[in-house]
């Protein structure tokens, strides 16, 4: 397992094949690396469904234990309840997780006391330093005292915690649908929603890392099918998707049509302006609906554009003192909860709002869906930087338009705008592209697509 981890620490999380990639192992010397940088005297710790998951999230403990720190085990959990466990124990955490992968994957989510995001350029970087030194001439010296490993459940506190950020109190009766796809969701859902004036129907709540029944990213269309279908068969209120670590959540309307996290993005921004006196900062990243910021400027807010990622829209809340941030790829940040992504807030607020009216949810969302989108179109290219040039030679000069690169490349008409952004791990362009109506739309993606696929 020695030397170079490039593979294996990405830009945000640890992620890799086990065993080919790393194991306990690695994952003991992880556990050392993390607490010497972030200079802890105790961590928090949690896990996922995965086979491997129980196994490396014990090695890891063991890593910080041998350098004379405690240890809080909170055992099964969906990573925004870790984040919860780091906020309110003040006390930095590890997540074992790989999200959405599939089952052969796992990873490590980390972060400081109060959740705050560990990525390659606030420590990430050091630890796998120190794990690759580490991994060629042997583990650390432990410390003279070991330190201590416990175990605590924090389901209960995380769900009352959710709940007393959101008014539910004057709710109809509602039926939902919720596709756990045998991730974290199945596990965190019933006892959040518990007491809740809702008709639950579970889907695939059975907690199951081989993920026999599709895989756990509703962010692919393929994977909303059986809750869309659901959903009609029921003729339930609404259908909610959770990722595998279920800090995602996708909405499906009463007519199994999906709702896009833009709208929801909106929807979420607007009330928890209205909670805050129709103040605040409001975070969206740069591939969001126009939407958003248009309903944050309506409801009195201020909205402030990032790049993509979870570390660029937690270091622009911090700055910024934003009350709520949305991406499009469905994490909702809330300052009353560290900063931090969680999915099962974002449900809360979308049943509040559903269940505190009587019209229908495609109704409700209409206020907040007002363009068309593309969705995110990948093309692998040969060379990212040639494709690029070639669409900023070809839309730059041209009258009204705008160009900036915030991130990628982003080109803005009066009627409509585009992305395109490079993947940081495969040779990929991620093409986004919004217009005011459908025909518009398709012009301008299939424009696009035709020089990047040149």
């Amino acid at each position: 397992m020695a030397a170079d981890l490039s593979q294996l620490v990405k830009a945000y999380d640890v992620r890799g094949v086990v065993p080919d990639q790393w194991d306990e192992t690695l994952a003991e010397l992880f556990g050392a690396a993390f607490v010497r940088v972030v200079d802890a005297s105790a961590i928090v710790i949690g896990h996922d469904m995965r086979p491997s998951s129980p196994g490396l999230s014990r090695a890891f403990a063991r890593g910080a234990a041998a350098q004379g720190v405690d240890v809080t085990e909170i055992g099964l959990c969906s990573t925004d309840q870790l984040y919860y466990a780091s906020g309110a124990l003040d006390l930095p955490g590890a997540m074992f997780t790989a999200s959405h992968n599939p089952a052969q994957y796992n990873g490590i989510k980390l972060c400081r006391a109060g959740a705050a995001p560990v990525g390659q350029d606030t420590g990430l970087a050091q630890i796998r330093e120190l794990a690759e030194q580490w991994s060629e001439s042997g583990a650390p010296a432990p410390a003279a005292t070991q330190g201590t490993i416990t175990q605590r459940d924090t389901l209960d506190d995380y769900a009352a915690h959710l709940r007393g950020l959101v008014d539910l109190t004057a709710i109809r009766p509602l039926k939902v649908v919720v596709d756990a796809g045998n991730g974290m969701g199945g596990h965190t859902v019933p006892t959040v929603f518990e007491g809740l004036p809702l008709d639950l129907v579970p889907m695939y709540f059975e907690l199951d890392g081989t993920f026999p029944n599709h895989e756990a990213n509703p962010l692919d269309p393929a994977n909303l099918v059986d809750l869309q279908k659901r959903v009609r068969e029921e003729s339930a209120d609404l259908g909610i998707a959770f990722d595998g670590d279920a800090d995602r959540c996708f909405v499906v309307d009463e007519n199994g049509d999906p709702v896009s996290p833009s709208a929801i993005t909106a929807l979420v921004a607007a009330r928890e302006l209205a909670k805050n006196g129709g103040k605040g900062v409001i975070i969206h990243n740069l591939i969001t609906s126009w939407s958003v910021p248009e309903v944050v400027k309506e409801k009195g807010g201020t909205p402030v554009r990032t790049r993509v990622g979870h570390s660029f829209i937690k270091a622009e809340m911090a700055r910024s003192g934003a009350i709520f941030g949305g991406e499009h790829s469905a994490h909702y940040y809330f300052k009353d909860f560290w900063n931090a992504d969680t999915g099962m807030l974002a449900a809360l607020h979308v049943l509040a709002a559903l269940g505190g009216q009587e019209g229908p949810l495609s109704t409700l969302v209409a206020e907040y869906d007002r363009y068309v989108g593309s969705g995110e179109i990948n093309s692998t290219v040969a060379d990212q930087k040639d494709r690029l040039t070639a669409i900023r030679a070809t839309y730059e000069g041209r009258e009204g338009i705008t160009l900036d690169e915030l991130d990628g490349l982003t080109v803005t008409a009066p009627d409509w705008w585009f992305n395109v952004r490079p993947s940081n791990t495969e040779p990929l362009l991620r093409l986004n592209a919004e217009a005011r109506d459908e025909p518009t739309m398709e012009k301008v993606r299939d424009e696009i697509l035709a020089i990047i696929r040149a």
